[in-house]
């Protein structure tokens, strides 16, 4: 890691209390980066702050930071026998509320403060019973905690701390009438403390903003298109079936560094796994409806470099909290400009380094002009030699889903499949 992320700022500067100046030691931290710089005053301030942030630029720390000031210089209400929360975090993905809970928990090591994490998939009895029994900080996705909420499990009117991140990827997932819901749920803006991030303030997020906070303050440190300028990046231009080779033929170059992988469609990152398994390379995809348990193990796997090679699509793959990301390889070009740097930032995260490899192949390639135009400069051409291609092995075809009278899948008719959130 460099140090050419961060500000002049040192921490040891604000004006913070004791138990959270041990927690912040106790982390490493020493220069605040930029986003921390710019919104940490004015938060301190008890102003509120909508910042647009990439993920891995230090925002988690600015607003936890900001909300264990706030819990630390203000009174528990006399009336708040069952330990209400008194911040609440609301985050877009399971795993992005797993993280910030981990870095409260860090951070907060020194003020016994109790945090309680609401997110769908698994848990659903333990994370209840925890927030039952009385937490200060609430940190979860809108679904679980919307239905813990109307069962009465805990209370929103003592939130002294209002917190959204990755605002604009709440909008792509469908979650806006529930963030509603809940914020309506708050005390008044003029009674909290409100910080958002969002990796790009649009109108919609803006919206959301001046609806629901007092008159916040706008920070843009180092807008979203720039961060692509921090990533080695190439550019190769296969055929389709040159996709494939020219994949195992570079992860086998690249060595025992952590991979992500992005593709467009979930049965493309299937495909994908399923070559690469049998071409002898550590290869799993990640998706949306993988059981949470499996999931947060692949998770813990690829942290810790037992699994070398991390599959799939922006959806499944947005929030994750990956250190140490040595490459990115966009099988597939984004179709939306905006999930390109999404994609690339999973690399060369607070100023370390790391490389971004794309296929400008036939299906795709097309993205590649509004993609240049968002970053601001022509993406380096790479070439390669299609006779040094590696010859894969091709996977055994995948069984067949068993069919039931009539030659209908078992699980066709009616309504019986459901959404779930």
């Amino acid at each position: 890691m460099t140090d050419n992320h961060l500000s002049d700022l040192r921490f040891d500067t604000l004006d913070l209390h004791p138990d959270l100046r041990a927690g912040i030691k106790a982390t490493g931290f020493e220069f605040c980066t930029p986003i921390q710089a710019q919104t940490l005053p004015l938060a301190l301030d008890n102003k509120d702050v909508a910042g647009q942030a990439q993920t891995g630029t230090g925002k988690t720390a600015a607003f936890l930071i900001a909300a264990y000031q706030r819990l630390l210089t203000t009174p528990r209400p006399e009336s708040d026998a069952q330990r209400q929360p008194r911040t609440f975090i609301l985050a877009p993905t399971r795993e992005l509320a797993v993280q910030i809970a981990a870095d409260a928990a860090d951070l907060g090591a020194h003020t016994g403060f109790k945090i309680g994490l609401a997110y769908g998939g698994t848990d659903y009895e333990k994370q209840r019973r925890i927030i039952q029994e009385g937490i200060d900080l609430l940190v979860g996705t809108p679904g679980r905690i919307i239905d813990y909420y109307k069962q009465g499990v805990f209370r929103l009117d003592e939130v002294q701390v209002a917190i959204l991140d990755e605002a604009d990827r709440m909008f792509d997932l469908g979650f806006i009438k529930d963030i509603r819901y809940l914020l309506r749920k708050l005390p008044t803006p003029d009674k909290r403390l409100n910080m958002l991030f969002s990796a790009t303030l649009s109108q919609r997020v803006m919206e959301l903003a001046y609806e629901h906070m007092n008159e916040p303050e706008l920070i843009r440190v180092e807008p979203d298109k720039m961060t692509a300028d921090r990533v080695r990046q190439a550019i190769f231009f296969p055929s389709n079936e040159d996709k494939l080779p020219l994949l195992v033929g570079l992860i086998r170059e690249m060595g025992a560094g952590r991979i992500m992988v992005f593709v467009n469609m979930k049965r493309d990152a299937e495909k994908v796994q399923a070559y690469l398994q049998e071409n002898d390379i550590n290869a799993l995809a990640i998706s949306g409806d993988v059981p949470q348990n499996k999931r947060q193990n692949m998770l813990k796997r690829f942290q810790s470099g037992e699994l070398q090679v991390l599959i799939g699509t922006d959806v499944a793959s947005r929030g994750l909290h990956v250190p140490d990301v040595q490459y990115v390889i966009n099988y597939d070009l984004p179709n939306d400009r905006e999930d390109y740097v999404h994609r690339i930032g999973r690399t060369a995260r607070a100023g370390a380094a790391g490389d971004a490899i794309s296929f400008g192949c036939e299906t795709y390639v097309e993205s590649l002009p509004d993609i240049e135009n968002y970053i601001g400069h022509k993406i380096p051409v790479a070439n390669y030699d299609h006779s040094l291609l590696p010859k894969l092995k091709k996977p055994a075809p995948r069984p067949r889903r068993k069919q039931g009278h009539g030659g209908k899948s078992r699980h066709s008719g009616g309504n019986k499949s459901r959404a779930r959130r």
